[in-house]
Parts: C-alpha cells; structure tokens; sequence
C-alpha cells in the first residue's frame, strides 16, 4: 500500500462557480476544505430563508415558462449538455476530486453517471409523456386519455459521496418533466453541483430554472420541503425518515435513497481471482462512501481458502495517493468525523472479538482522513459493524455452507437496497437474486451492472427507502397523471325512455 504523499497535481479553476447560487453575495463566507490535505480550497456562501424564498419564487415563475415548451426542445439541451460534460469531463473530474478526496476513476464514473442519464432521458422523455389513449368505460362511446404534467417545482436535497451523480442525474429528469429544480447540496461538495449547473445554462437551460441553495441540511433542508412540490432526497435512513414525515405532513411526494448495509455471495463454483477483483471493487469504490457497495461478505466454505487469501492480497496492494489525477486506487474519506465513524466501528469490532485480516488503521502520513480498505472475520451481533451501515473501506467475512445459509444471512437485516452473487453457473446464481431481499442484485460485479443499466429502476427496500430512480419510474414520479375522459353519444343516465330497472340490467 504506497505511502505517496503529494501536492495537488491540477487546479480546478473555480472562478465564477460561487457566484451561480442562490445566497447573499454579502453574507458570511465558509470554507469548503479538501480532503486530500484538510486545507481550504475555496469559500462558499450559504442561503438563509429569504434566499430559499426567493429562489423558490423565482424558479416558480421560470417553471410555468419551460412548462409550455416543446418537450423536444427541452430534449435538446440536456443532449447539448450531455456533449457539453463529455467535453470539459477533465475539469469535472479535477472539481470532484477536489472536493471530496476521492479516487480519480471514482471521479469519473460520476461524469459518465451524468452523461448516461442525460442521454437516455433526452431520448426517452418524448416517449414517457406522450399522451396516452386507454380504453374507455363504455368502449366506442368514451374516449380516455393519460397524461402527464409536471409538478412544478421539486427539491432536491443531494449527499457529498456522489455529488454531481446525486444532484444532477437526479436533475435531469425532473427539469425534462417540465418542472423546475430546487437543489441543496452537501456543504462540503458545494462547488460540483454548481460546475453542474454552469454547464446546464452552457447548454440553454434558462437562468432561474434550477437553483442550487447551499447551506448545513438541518437548516436549509427543512427550508426547501416547506416550499417545493416534491422531494428527492438521498442520504441516512435516520434523515430520511424526518424527511418522509414533513413531507408527508404537507402531502407531497418524495423519493428517498437512504442507507444499506448490502450483502456480497460468493458461490462455491466462483472462480477465486475472478471473486476477489469483483470484491475489491464492490467494497471499496470510493473508499466504501457508497450506499450500494459492498460490507457484508458470505463465502461457501469450499472456496474460502483459495478466495480470502485472493482477496486478501488484493486489498493489501492498493494505491492511496492524496492527490488530483490518477493512478489511485482507493481516495481518502470525506471528512474527520467520517473517518472517527469508521475507526470506531473497527475498534468497536476488535473490542469484541473480531479479527483484522487487512487494514484496520488510519493514515494520516497520506492525508488526515485516509482509512486503510479493511476486512474483518468473527463478526457478531453485538458489533457496530454487524448491523449499522459503516460507509467506509470495512467489510466482513462470513464463512457458510450453503446457497441457503448466505441467502437466510444476507436477508437478514432491516435494509434492502443492494446485493450481489459471484458464480460460474449464471442459471445458480439467478436463483440466488431472485431470494434476495434487495432493489438490486448484481451477478459477477458489485454495483455497477445495476446502476448503469439506466433502463431499468433502481431504489431500495425497507429501510433503505422508498421510490425509484432510472427507468420510466425515475421521470414519471416528477410528474401528475391526469385523466381526461370524453363522453361520445349515449351516456350513462337512463337512455330511450327505458325504466331504471331495464337501464341498469343492460349496463
């Protein structure tokens, strides 16, 4: 594991960003620090309740503009800006690493998340609000139509491990609906959601259409429920829950992607080298800061000592290298008390009984917030790590004999958001998914399969929320079905000068 320490290889050039929220260009200036090395790389300021007002006003009145427009035309400049990202992806990734400490491919599978998503929906929207002809209650002589209209203005409340991902792919769909965007970013990855938002009006998007309102989420969080017509929230199951409730309280709607504490299998016909590079990459992307990666692990015992010394091997030799640019394997986490969570739960785990296979320690002779990617054996209930989502380079070993122990083992818990099976025989492991608790399973990879298969939905079960993002679900929730019903000659009161009696038995 390298030891490399380093200045920072690019600046992001960050002139103008700041100035595109929405906030008081007077008010109080906060730092927003880099991970790599804890110092300040540029100030932001937040908004208060005036600017949430005001914002929310404003994009009101822009919404009932972009409402009117052709849906091809608003079409158009998410695909300009699908280009647009694409083309200037260096400056994105230089961004988002800066901001979040990660590793430069966990950067770019952001910029390709946004692109991907910009593309489908550009493509797609015609199709999912396309009106829509159903049959009729009295057929020939009733005419039904569905369509679909947009909310209006819609809060999007983003984390900091995914910023642009969690900000903008959840933008996109909302604005191609016809409505308008409230955003509220994490305070640490501020910047990101605002190079977002620079390329969107690059691509045409009117000025006032999306407003990015920065600020700490106890307090502007609860300022953009009270005011939008819909929530897209994604963070803690814990936050989640005030969020369901506040906007159940106003009766809006909502979308929540919130924790998971997902489950790997790893069958005994996996080809051990094959399992381990899928596990490392399941466990570890984004230092573990990912709510569909991996920290559970359920291995047959008749691969398990060709597998662990595999995987083992693999999470010993990775890369951390404090730095913008490439070439690391696993970045730093977010923050001090991001890193204090995670070497709690790993202390908490060694206190009682569990043993440390890889890893286990903080590095802060590569940057204040690095954790070595870790693997725990002999972990029980009575262990932070067995049951809380640790969202950090921790995973556990589980040694079982069978297809239905790890499947009873990865059921068990209160979560449902991600799993995944690694096996030779696909016929097997299909099986396996289909008896998992989970709103994705991946077979032979992590996550990725499922997330970036864009047609299809992805959200969580149980405690891991409710809703969907991607596929038809991911556009359709940001809108209102209406029903219009045309009634063509004969109606449906007594016809003919028939008796009630004679009317009702020919209906």
């Amino acid at each position: 594991m390298s030891n490399t320490q380093g200045p920072l290889t690019s600046e992001a050039n960050l002139t103008g960003l700041a100035q595109l929220a929405s906030v008081d260009p007077h008010s109080e200036l906060h730092p927003i620090t880099t991970p790599f090395t804890g110092e300040t790389a540029a100030w932001i300021r937040y908004a208060d309740e005036v600017q949430v007002e005001q914002a929310t006003k404003q994009a009101r009145a822009a919404q009932r503009l972009w409402e009117r427009r052709p849906v091809r035309e608003r079409c158009a400049i998410i695909l300009r800006f699908h280009d647009l990202v694409l083309q200037h992806r260096h400056r994105g990734m230089d961004i988002i690493q800066l901001e979040t400490g990660k590793a430069r491919k966990d950067a770019l599978e952001e910029i390709l998340d946004v692109a991907i998503t910009a593309r489908h929906y550009g493509r797609d929207a015609p199709r999912l609000l396309r009106p829509r002809r159903h049959r009729g209650a009295l057929p020939l002589l009733v005419g039904v139509q569905e369509r679909h209209i947009p909310r209006g203005v819609v809060g999007i409340i983003a984390p900091w491990n995914y910023p642009l991902s969690l900000a903008i792919s959840d933008a996109i769909p909302a604005l191609l609906a016809g409505n308008a965007v409230i955003l509220k970013p994490d305070v640490q990855t501020t910047l990101t959601a605002l190079w977002g938002l620079q390329l969107l009006h690059e691509a045409g998007l009117p000025k006032d259409l999306l407003q990015v309102v920065p600020g700490e989420g106890p307090e502007v969080g609860p300022m953009v429920v009270d005011r939008v017509d819909y929530v897209m929230f994604t963070g803690s199951t814990r936050v989640g829950r005030e969020v369901a409730a506040r906007a159940g309280q106003r009766l809006i709607g909502c979308s929540l992607e919130l924790g998971g504490k997902n489950a790997m299998i790893v069958r005994a016909d996996a080809d051990p080298d094959k399992a381990a590079e899928i596990a490392v990459r399941a466990c570890f992307s984004n230092a573990g800061q990912l709510c569909i990666s991996m920290e559970r692990m359920y291995v047959n015992e008749a691969i398990a000592s060709r597998f662990i010394p595999a995987f083992l091997e693999r999470t010993r030799s990775m890369r951390m290298m404090p730095r913008i640019g490439w070439g690391a394997d696993m970045g730093s986490l977010i923050s001090e008390k991001q890193r204090d969570r995670v070497i709690e739960h790993i202390a908490d785990a060694q206190a009682k009984g569990a043993k440390v296979l890889a890893g286990g320690a903080a590095r802060p002779d590569i940057g204040p917030y690095y954790v070595e990617p870790t693997v725990l054996t002999d972990v029980n209930d009575k262990m932070l790590v067995c049951d809380e989502e640790t969202f950090g380079p921790v995973v556990s070993i589980s040694t079982v004999r069978d297809d239905e122990e790890a499947i009873e083992r990865a059921n068990d818990t209160d979560y449902g958001l991600n799993a995944a099976v690694v096996t030779r025989n696909l016929r097997a492991g299909l099986s396996v998914a289909q008896q998992l608790r989970a709103g994705t399973v991946n077979i032979n990879e992590g996550y990725a399969a499922a997330w970036g298969s864009i047609r299809a939905p992805m959200g969580g079960m149980g405690d891991s929320g409710l809703g969907r993002r991607h596929g038809d679900e991911g556009l359709l929730k940001y809108t209102e079905p209406q029903t219009i019903a045309s009634q063509r000659a004969l109606g449906f009161g007594v016809q003919f000068g028939w008796s009630d009696e004679r009317w009702g038995e020919t209906l």
